[in-house]
């Protein structure tokens, strides 16, 4: 490896940053050059790359967000975009490329695999929806800054008898919602793997209601409900007041967490060493606490099994 380009695509997520810096310091350790590409694919096709610098990512572990920019690509999405970024890699030498992003990130990425370029990716969304790895760069910000959010909405909801539904993202995968409530963040959850009707929702909160109760927050993930129904819906069925917050991209931003900059780091290093032994198409990932790595082809085929999660959720919420 010669000549090292490195993006982000899709969602920005807190912790990118750090695995820029980590992609970086470990390039100039294999004493190889590192090509930063902005705004993600799009700026590959566009040729929107410069040459990166120990002393330009020296103090960037900590800042949310991506100094590179990102954005989603529908250009790169038809073969002929494919071939634009990839000519463009080959006419600036880079010979090597590692993107860091979501699903759709990880997908660009096995697409120029099998275009003969050689790359390797890193999970970085804020949604954790990779079942290859337990936690992608972002998720942990991202939960701590939504306990933040939901913990005022508490104390609001316990001064006045209210009960709030939030609003967390996730888009597909609940694990925000989840994760949330079994660290005390709310006492209903409804997610994608295990949703509830809107008969459910109102039989616990009648439940909760009837044994005193009266503050109660209900978290939901993102594209399940709309809000507006299921609040009057429940004030109908229940006959209280209800308010709805939908903590929206406030999510995404923050200066990272130290697990995710930890996360991020070891990432970014494996990344680089992958490619240093001549290997390709693989995404880096952790499992059990160990930096492990999935052939990119595979990494959307697996299902996550969080069972042990609901099982002790239905515990805590007895």
């Amino acid at each position: 490896m010669k000549k090292l380009g490195v993006l982000t695509s899709g969602g920005d997520a807190p912790g990118m940053n750090a695995a820029i810096r980590a992609v970086v310091k470990a390039a100039n350790h294999y004493q190889v050059e590192i090509m930063g590409i902005q705004y993600g694919f799009q700026g590959l096709i566009d040729g929107k790359i410069h040459k990166l610098t120990s002393q330009e990512v020296e103090d960037i572990a900590d800042r949310g967000g991506t100094i590179l920019k990102t954005s989603r690509s529908l250009e790169f999405m038809e073969e002929i975009g494919r071939e634009k970024a990839l000519n463009v890699l080959k006419n600036l030498e880079i010979d090597c490329l590692i993107v860091i992003g979501g699903e759709g990130s990880l997908k660009g990425a096995e697409k120029l695999h099998e275009l003969g370029m050689k790359v390797v990716g890193i999970p970085g969304t804020i949604d954790n929806d990779l079942a290859y790895t337990d936690y992608s760069i972002g998720f942990d910000t991202t939960l701590n800054t939504v306990l933040e959010c939901i913990g005022k909405i508490k104390d609001t909801d316990y001064s006045h008898d209210k009960t709030t539904i939030v609003e967390v993202m996730g888009r597909y995968c609940g694990d925000l919602a989840l994760y949330s409530v079994l660290a005390g963040g709310g006492e209903i959850v409804s997610t994608p793997e295990k949703p509830l009707d809107l008969y459910s929702i109102c039989s616990k909160l009648s439940q909760r209601i009837n044994s005193g109760k009266n503050d109660n927050l209900v978290i939901v993930t993102e594209r399940m409900y709309d809000l507006q129904d299921l609040q009057q819906y429940i004030e109908k069925k229940l006959n209280i007041n209800v308010r709805t917050t939908s903590l929206g991209f406030i999510q995404r931003g923050g200066n990272a967490s130290a697990f995710d900059r930890v996360l991020a780091c070891k990432m970014g290093v494996k990344a680089v060493e992958l490619l240093m032994n001549g290997e390709s198409g693989l995404a880096v990932g952790i499992k059990d606490n160990k930096i492990i790595y999935k052939q990119l082809g595979k990494v959307n085929s697996e299902i996550a099994d969080k069972q042990d999660n609901y099982s002790l959720l239905e515990k805590l919420l007895c």
